[in-house]
């Protein structure tokens, strides 16, 4: 895996400067000792290491008060899916444990942020599990 394509930010002011001359970014919202994040963490992860037209990072929630209000996050995990240096869209936490890497990639893909050589119309069971 690529280091510097998966990096943990320290705060909101990292989050920006990386923002300001990166494109293309995927942002965990994370809090630590949450399972859900742990596992979400572990699939991007994987992603970051095959998509390096994107930027992955994390952010913990509680260094993110200001991010946290302006984007209304209420759900732990949340990604945050950066388009072109827009808001594209969010996944707002995870309905089972159980969804393959795969179903992540295809769910980032639909905003743009990320390539995809899969089926993207195959999108049903990915809206149900990952928001």
């Amino acid at each position: 895996m690529k280091a510097e394509n998966n990096k943990k930010l320290f705060d909101e002011k990292e989050f920006f400067e990386m923002a300001s001359h990166t494109p293309n970014i995927v942002v965990l919202f994370y809090q630590t000792g949450n399972q859900g994040c742990r596992i979400m963490d572990w699939h991007l992860k994987l992603l970051a290491a095959k998509h390096l037209e994107a930027k992955f990072c994390k952010l913990n929630i509680e260094r993110a008060g200001f991010l946290q209000k302006r984007l209304r996050i209420e759900v732990i995990p949340e990604i945050l899916l950066v388009k072109d240096s827009t808001t594209a869209d969010f996944i707002v936490g995870f309905q089972d444990v159980n969804f393959s890497t795969e179903m992540l990639e295809c769910r980032i893909a639909r905003s743009g942020t990320i390539s995809y050589n899969g089926d993207l119309s195959k999108s049903s069971d990915v809206k149900r599990i990952l928001g």
